[in-house]
């Protein structure tokens, strides 16, 4: 059985070729990749042996699950950068774990595939940042630059000019004959005005768009070719919809100008998407023109290629020397969870968030996003150690995809009842109801325009024992304010204008801080001659009698203004002579 050596970000290259090198030089990249492991492995996970064989069991399944589907379905199942985040995570329980190590072993994807590439396809290393684009450069000359256009990889074979082969990608070695497809498509040339014995092109096959921006995601431009290619017959719509790049061409001239002088003239220009460049900065800006300008084909990134390159023969088979790609900001990330709360909003609500080990998506930094509803967390059933895997929605708020790889061992949580919380629960700090009066404390605060009064401040309050109910803010002296840690004569003086600000805001104000139902959808003239006990005299049908309330909020209305700790609230503040109560 050939033994694949686990990835460290040196050694975790997307080119699954990678993956299937012969045994001599995946022994060396095992060497290479265990002693790099031993530098990322600071923070092992607090396992047992039990657990250890178990979640590493699973990670390698999941891994073989993905690269059958790549090779043998021509399905990319994640992203590259979930994928290679697997590898690496692999890597690293491998070494913390070596008793129960598992690497992914040979699941040959060559079964089904009948033909040998001339040239076999090898990938590319990935540069990591600016530094290690800059670290590739120097020493180098002759540097050009394309776009990685984000399709699916062939071979292209002419004999004496005509199309004889094309040949998918596969396991880089031998590949699926796809000659059939070849002949179907306008854009690959039956016939090229170059007429050796055998001519090899390598290149993408990739889905046209009109105007692409991969700023805005990918259009699932990948999964549309290789769906296509991976069918039985084309029809004409895919046909026409499939267009080929040429980024290779393993036997051709010396130099790279006269290679895409060659491909133009054989009627692949290339040439279009092919610039020399010198400097990071140029590299920078190419990669952030295609990146964020209009496209015909979807992209996941940069290709840096020297000009000259060593002949075929002398070539290993591993990912070349002479060139390397740089990706795109990843879409999708792997992420392990370390913790879930369950904070409790003020209407009753809860929204879990998820704390995840800190990671960058799209140069943001994020350690922190929410499940969605109570009901898709508990679909979910997120726990410490589950592996998710999260994108940006809107390219700004971190979401949550699915649950890639649950842990075996179900950690226990403190989970609230949903049941337990709503509107009307929690007007003061008793058992279990802290959250959610806290969170009725900063409502308030926020709608009477309080100022230096976050979470935090609300807090010190509560836990000097200061907050018994929701307006008891109001008889605090400036002397009960500094006794509380944190509080100073500044702070506390400031506090004391919000008070007293707030005794003279509007009785609509005070509602709204209240959290009366559908405050904002009553017209201003409403309030103009209503009062606290007015409103609580109001029945349901009094309520439904207004513009924009139906039967729902009218209810909850009347609710609210009957509630004993709401009509409480509604004495302190008469007491205080509030304008409306």
């Amino acid at each position: 059985m050939e033994i694949i050596p686990p990835e460290s970000r040196v050694c975790c290259f997307r080119s699954r070729l990678g993956h299937y090198l012969s045994n001599v030089v995946a022994a060396g990249l095992l060497l290479f990749c265990c002693s790099f492991a031993v530098a990322q492995s600071a923070d092992c996970p607090a396992w047992s042996g039990a657990q250890a064989r178990a979640e590493i069991a699973q990670l390698q399944q999941k891994i073989i699950q993905w690269d059958r589907a790549y090779y043998l379905q021509h399905r990319s199942l994640v992203e590259d950068s979930v994928y290679d985040s697997a590898r690496e995570k692999l890597a690293r329980w491998n070494h913390c774990f070596p008793r129960h190590a598992r690497e992914v072993a040979r699941s040959h994807p060559s079964a089904g595939h009948t033909l040998a590439h001339p040239v076999p396809q090898t990938g590319l290393h990935k540069l990591k940042g600016d530094g290690a684009v800059a670290e590739w450069l120097a020493g180098r000359r002759d540097i050009w630059i394309q776009p990685k256009v984000d399709g699916v990889a062939v071979t292209l074979v002419y004999r004496d000019g005509g199309l004889a082969q094309m040949i998918s990608r596969g396991d880089g070695v031998r590949g699926q004959d796809w000659t059939h497809h070849a002949r179907n498509i306008p854009a690959i040339l039956a016939e090229i005005p170059d007429r050796r014995p055998q001519l090899v092109l390598q290149g993408e096959i990739y889905w046209r768009f009109d105007g692409h921006v991969q700023r805005n995601g990918s259009s699932n431009g990948r999964g549309l070719a290789s769906g296509a290619m991976a069918s039985r017959q084309l029809s004409a719509e895919q046909a026409r919809s499939l267009a080929v790049f040429i980024w290779d061409w393993p036997q051709g001239p010396e130099t790279m100008e006269e290679r895409l002088r060659a491909l133009t003239a054989m009627g692949y220009n290339t040439a279009i998407f092919t610039r020399r460049i010198e400097t990071v900065q140029e590299v920078r800006r190419w990669r952030e023109h295609w990146y964020g300008e209009p496209q015909p084909f979807a992209t996941d990134g940069i290709v840096l290629r020297q000009g000259e390159r060593p002949v075929v023969e002398r070539r290993p088979p591993q990912p070349p020397g002479w060139a390397a790609a740089w990706k795109h900001p990843a879409e999708t990330a792997l992420a392990e969870v370390v913790g879930v709360d369950f904070p409790v909003g003020r209407t009753g609500k809860i929204v879990p968030v998820v704390e995840i080990r800190p990671l960058s998506l799209d140069g943001r930094r994020i350690r922190r996003l929410s499940s969605g509803s109570f009901a898709q967390w508990e679909a979910w059933d997120i726990r410490p150690g589950d592996q998710l895997q999260v994108t940006l929605a809107g390219q700004t708020i971190p979401k949550i995809l699915d649950v890639t790889l649950p842990a075996t061992a179900r950690a226990a949580l403190d989970i609230p009842d949903p049941d337990a919380y709503h509107h009307l629960s929690c007007w003061r700090p008793t058992e279990n109801c802290e959250a959610q009066f806290l969170a009725r404390a900063q409502w308030l605060g926020e709608k009477l325009g309080f100022r230096a009064m976050g979470e935090a401040r609300w807090r010190s309050l509560l836990e000097a024992g200061q907050l018994p109910d929701l307006v008891a803010w109001a008889a605090l002296s400036q002397r009960d304010l500094t006794d509380i840690p944190g509080i100073g004569e500044l702070r506390a003086e400031k506090l004391l204008g919000n008070f007293r600000q707030a005794r003279g805001r509007s009785f609509r104000a005070w509602m709204l801080a209240l959290g009366m139902p559908a405050a904002t959808r009553l017209p201003g003239d409403f309030w103009r001659d209503e009062s606290f006990a007015s409103l609580s005299e109001r029945s349901v049908a009094d309520w439904r009698q207004l513009p924009n309330i139906g039967p729902q909020r009218a209810a909850d209305i009347a609710r609210f203004m009957r509630h004993p700790e709401v009509l409480a609230l509604g004495e302190k503040l008469a007491a205080l002579d509030i304008q409306g109560f």
